[in-house]
């Protein structure tokens, strides 16, 4: 089974969240905000991106990247460098 299969429910929160988050950047271009609102809102966003693509890739690693039976510390340096990168 997939793990995005497995973490449906945690995944769609997260992407229903972001979602939000872009129809509130959509709104504050309509009501004409000022500029660090919208970039404030921009970068909020844009973290919560990441943060998904974070989760995903990670669970990949884990699942499919690496054998149970190889080397966990391989593995985990590997997702700390991709945790490292998104910050």
């Amino acid at each position: 089974m997939s793990h995005t299969i497995h973490d449906k429910q945690k995944l769609l929160n997260r992407v229903r969240r972001i979602r939000g988050q872009i129809d509130a950047i959509e709104r504050a271009l309509e009501q004409e905000k000022g500029c660090m609102e919208v970039l404030q809102q921009i970068t909020s966003c844009r973290g919560a991106m990441n943060g998904l693509l974070t989760v995903v890739l990670e669970d990949h690693i884990r699942t499919h990247l690496a054998d149970a039976d190889g080397e966990p510390e391989a593995r985990e340096q590997l997702i700390d460098v991709v945790r490292s990168y998104f910050k």
